[in-house]
């Protein structure tokens, strides 16, 4: 499996509606309905004080003005000096308009453009006003301004109409019709100045309950944010359980499915380290035994024929053997495999050179000069120690398989150099793991592609295509990154850069 994603790529499609932003809205959202019905609610009940409390001014102001009213045989003394006028106008903002007609309708005192109430009908005919009894109505009095452009617009007014009767049985008794009016923006501006301050402090309650809701939210969604911090910041090849001390009863059923999950894939992991065990048991000895058998063939028989068939056996088995071995190197280096897991701080020259002289013996054999190079170009400096955070045993498979490479393919008469920097031009600073060859190279065309498995860009040699793929699959585990360049004249150089261990030397 060539897993190239991380725990923290983006999986296909686009994430959902924050879960926390979900619960806001849901309970915010209700209660800034509640709270836009009970603004309304508010205003209709501040306007509902509002015309009580103007209501009973002009009551009183009507009854006030009632008992001026003294009748006198058949005729009416007003007893209303011009002081009393003067009260009644005394603030320009709000005057309280007065009426008095007698019988109702014929203008006797006070503004007679006041409307007049409209009194309940019976049978098409109005029905008899109760003497003494307030009637409250709306209506609106004309303001008459030569400067407007347009016709005169209605004032709205509140008013009060009182009816009552004087004059004794035997003359006739009248009837007197007291009218008492306010305008209604003082009242209205009442509502408002009710409504602002009810509103006010109902909206700062609002905004304190919204942020303790959004802090309530936050810390409810503490063990969920602590469950992806745990599952995000481990690494692929970490299987242990979730802890599930601090999970909410809601979480619990997940974490455990989870958990469950990682046992699952942990056994997986455990029956493929077992079979790669056996499978390098079970395969290299049959191999082993059929190469040995064959050379021992090819020592004995002298017949030319059967050499030739001896030979193309012998090489089947090595060719099977070499595959063998590279695939179960692959499996090792699986990011699933638990050996990617071991990993310890070693000083890459020291493994390096290690590895090189293993190697040495092959070199002469094919007549290749394998050598290993300073990092500096000044020999006179020593090279400082380079370490870095690895699986040794991986990293020793890597660098074999371009040494190997290089030795099968760079051809007789040939230079291979393993070379081992510190590259300081880097942010951070990185190791240079490479290995270079000058044998006939590969076409830039190739250069990626050969990274892909069971790829080989030429049928020279024994390999399977599989070498570089590994080198690659292994380095990329350890956050590393390889690359092919060029040689010139010609040539093959093959470089992995591996991250440096911040860890101190032991």
């Amino acid at each position: 499996m060539n897993t190239q994603g991380t725990p923290s790529s983006t999986p296909p499609g686009q994430a959902g509606v924050s879960l926390a932003r979900q619960l806001l809205i849901w309970v915010l959202l209700p209660q800034m309905v509640l709270w836009m019905a009970g603004g309304v609610a508010a205003y209709k009940f501040a306007a509902g004080y509002a015309n009580q409390a103007v209501d009973a001014s002009l009551l009183q102001a009507s009854r006030s003005l009632a008992r001026q009213l003294k009748p006198i045989g058949n005729g009416l003394l007003i007893d209303f000096p011009r002081a009393a006028q003067d009260v009644l106008e005394a603030d320009p903002a709000d005057k309280l308009l007065y009426m008095v007609s007698s019988p109702p309708g014929q203008f006797i005192l006070g503004n007679q453009s006041l409307p007049a109430p409209g009194l309940p009908t019976q049978n098409n005919a109005p029905v008899v006003p109760a003497m003494n009894t307030p009637y409250f109505y709306d209506g609106t009095m004309p303001v008459h301004d030569r400067a407007a452009p347009h016709p005169p617009a209605g004032q709205p007014l509140r008013l009060v109409a009182l009816y009552l009767r004087f004059g004794d049985a035997a003359n006739a008794p009248q009837t007197l019709l007291v009218q008492m009016a306010r305008s209604s923006a003082n009242r209205e501006e009442l509502a408002r100045r009710i409504l602002v301050d009810m509103l006010l402090p109902m909206s700062s309650l609002v905004l304190l309950m919204t942020l303790i809701v959004w802090l309530g939210i936050r810390a409810g969604l503490l063990p969920l944010d602590r469950l992806r911090q745990q599952v995000e910041g481990r690494a692929p090849t970490d299987l242990a359980p979730l802890q599930l001390a601090s999970a909410p009863r809601e979480l619990w059923s997940l974490a455990t499915a989870i958990n469950t999950l990682l046992a699952a894939v942990q056994n997986t992991v455990a029956t493929q380290k077992r079979f790669i065990g056996d499978a390098a048991h079970q395969l290299r000895t049959p191999l082993a035994g059929l190469k040995s058998q064959t050379e021992i063939a090819l020592q004995s028989t002298t017949d030319p024929e059967l050499r030739a068939r001896l030979q193309r056996v012998h090489d089947s088995a090595t060719r099977s053997a070499h595959l063998v071995t590279q695939l179960l190197t692959l499996a090792r280096a699986e990011p699933e495999s638990v050996m990617a897991q071991d990993r310890h701080r070693f000083e890459l020259q020291r493994m390096a050179q290690m590895v090189t002289a293993e190697w040495v013996p092959r070199a002469l054999r094919a007549r290749i000069d394998l050598g290993m190079e300073r990092g500096s170009d000044d020999h006179a400096v020593p090279q400082p120690p380079i370490w870095v955070q690895a699986n040794e045993l991986l990293m020793r498979e890597a660098l074999s398989n371009l040494i190997d490479n290089a030795l099968q393919y760079a051809g007789a008469n040939s230079h291979v150099t393993v070379r081992v920097q510190l590259d300081t031009q880097s942010v951070p600073p990185r190791a240079w793991l490479q290995v270079s060859d000058t044998g006939p190279g590969l076409d830039r065309s190739d250069h990626e592609r050969v990274f892909a498995r069971f790829v080989r860009a030429t049928d020279v040699g024994q390999g399977c295509g599989l070498g570089l793929a590994i080198v690659k699959e292994i380095v990329e585990r350890h956050q590393g990154k390889v690359q092919l360049t060029t040689v010139q004249p010609h040539g093959l150089c093959v470089s992995i850069r591996l991250p440096l261990s911040q860890a101190p030397a032991n």
